[in-house]
């Protein structure tokens, strides 16, 4: 599967797919052309995870909602809850461990931690 481009238009749409996996980037940044490829090529070896690039400078209101203040950052997002975020171009061998985490995720666990989180939270108020 090639990669998506995200817009706000289209980031609820996609987020919701499963595993997600984000690329925000810029056309002038050197590291994020050196990430690209491999980007790219991960997104060609694992066909049932939706690999899409957000350019940065053309989608500010998405690169400022989840404070991006360095490119490249790679999101992970399963099962429209994001569960990775880093900036820094990764070697693809941090890519594929990073893929391999991702879908080894306990989700019904996470959405519980989550749950409790937000409960104290409501109880602090």
């Amino acid at each position: 599967m090639a990669t998506v481009e995200i817009t706000e238009q289209n980031f609820n749409e996609v987020a919701d797919q499963g595993i997600v996996l984000l690329d925000f980037w810029a056309a002038w940044c050197g590291p994020c052309r050196t990430f690209g490829p491999i980007f790219e090529k991960a997104s060609d070896k694992h066909t049932d995870i939706t690999f899409g690039k957000i350019d940065t400078d053309a989608q500010p209101a998405l690169s400022e909602g989840f404070e991006i203040r360095s490119i490249p950052t790679v999101m992970a997002i399963r099962d429209g809850i994001v569960v990775f975020q880093q900036p820094g171009a990764l070697p693809a061998a941090a890519l594929e461990d990073l893929i391999g985490q991702v879908r080894a995720l306990d989700m019904e666990t996470i959405r519980s931690e989550i749950a409790s989180e937000m409960s104290a939270a409501d109880d602090k108020k």
